[in-house]
């Protein structure tokens, strides 16, 4: 196990926890006293919250754990585990994994850069840009870019050969381009609705890196870098691509036909938009930091990115209640096979935490994992248990898990 406590105002992270505690004992938070600092051991509060949910999934035998949360200037980081079940190298917090939906936060920010660039209209018909989309696809009405991004497309989802118990093994080391990915989501019956609201669909982030390949001439995975990757010094971060894992990945295992399958850098996942991307959650967190400070997009693209139509997801952005602020933390979670991520950031970049895990071997099942929920849920309650003060009452929350 390998853990790091950087401490720029150890004073004031304890302050807050003991808000929290208060808050507890009194019904809520309630704005407008500073509370007084107390020692607080270094197992208590949120480290304790986090510390006995990694134990608990390395004792239900997953093979890493990995967290940074990061509260102004303060960073605390665990590592726990292994990189991999047959060398039992122990895992360190840089190390890189799969971070499944992330990607398209990360897609989301190419698509918004070609629009403040001009080169593109978020509400223009997608076929604009991508001629070949209805003919693909066969939507029974128009679609826009925009709806793409917020998943109101209605597009039917497309998981490819990697999430099939007949197929994983294939995957492993057949590629499966883009178009090939779209071509799959065009073969099953897209039924139409009078009103279409929030349907989580991969295939909408397939025919968004298509576009941004179109008007680019390169590939997703290279716009990324460009964009995001090399601006930011994002060193643990790239798209899946031919050839073995980054040496120090943590390595991903399922249940298939009763024995253990390392499924680590699928071949089934280079250049996947809408989940091929491998990163740390250093890097995660560093992502989201600069996207909510506005320095990978204008303050106004970020506005709508962060403002849902429906349920909690924007433009490539899920929200979640921030209890401190009375405002919201985004992020993304991310669920691939024998990988999962969860990362939240509050709205003005302060305050995040990115957790992953090398799930438990499992055998594939389709939708979010169990594992993946707590995850969520054990997240969202970290960042809040961090908050000096908060509103006197609860946020709406809205329904759904997203993966």
């Amino acid at each position: 196990m390998s853990v790091a406590w950087t401490r720029a105002s150890f004073r004031r992270l304890t302050a807050a926890i003991v808000a929290v505690v208060l808050a507890a004992a009194t019904g809520g938070c309630t704005p407008g006293h500073e509370p007084p600092v107390q020692p607080v051991s270094p197992g208590s509060g949120y480290r304790a919250m986090l510390e006995d949910f990694s134990k608990r999934l390395l004792d239900d035998g997953a093979p890493a754990v990995l967290i940074q949360i990061r509260v102004g200037g303060d960073e605390w980081s665990a590592a726990y585990g292994v990189r991999n079940l047959a060398s039992h190298f122990h895992a360190e917090i840089t190390d890189p994994v799969h971070v499944g939906g992330i990607t398209k936060s990360m897609v989301a920010v190419c698509v918004l850069k070609l629009a403040e660039e001009g080169r593109l209209e978020l509400d223009a018909p997608v076929s604009t840009y991508l001629p070949e989309f209805n003919k693909v696809t066969h939507p029974p009405g128009p679609v826009t870019v925009r709806q793409l991004l917020q998943h109101r497309s209605g597009m039917p989802s497309v998981d490819g050969p990697l999430y099939d118990p007949a197929t994983v093994r294939q995957a492993l080391t057949t590629k499966v381009s883009l178009a090939d990915l779209l071509a799959m989501a065009g073969r099953i019956s897209w039924q139409a609705k009078l009103a279409q609201g929030f349907e989580y669909s991969n295939s909408n982030y397939i025919a968004l890196a298509l576009i941004v390949e179109h008007l680019t001439g390169r590939r997703i995975g290279e716009v990324i870098s460009t964009d995001i990757i090399k601006p930011l010094g994002l060193s643990e971060t790239s798209m899946t691509a031919a050839g073995p894992p980054p040496t120090s990945m943590v390595h991903g295992y399922i249940a298939l036909d009763r024995k253990q399958l390392d499924v680590t850098y699928p071949a089934a996942q280079i250049d996947n938009a809408a989940g091929g991307m491998v990163s740390s959650v250093t890097d995660v967190n560093t992502f989201y930091r600069a996207l909510l400070q506005n320095r990978l997009l204008k303050p106004e693209t970020i506005t709508q990115m962060e403002s849902p139509l429906y349920a909690r997801y924007g433009l490539g952005v899920v929200r979640w209640n921030d209890l401190c602020t009375n405002n919201f933390y985004y992020g993304h979670p991310g669920d691939v096979p024998g990988y999962g991520t969860i990362t939240m950031t509050s709205a003005d970049g302060t305050r995040q935490l990115t957790m992953a895990v090398a799930y438990p071997p499992e055998p594939l099942q389709p939708g979010d994992t169990h594992i993946l929920h707590q995850m969520e849920s054990v997240a969202e309650d970290t960042l809040n248990a961090t908050c000096q003060t908060g509103p006197t009452g609860p946020l709406n929350n809205a329904a759904g898990s997203l993966g």
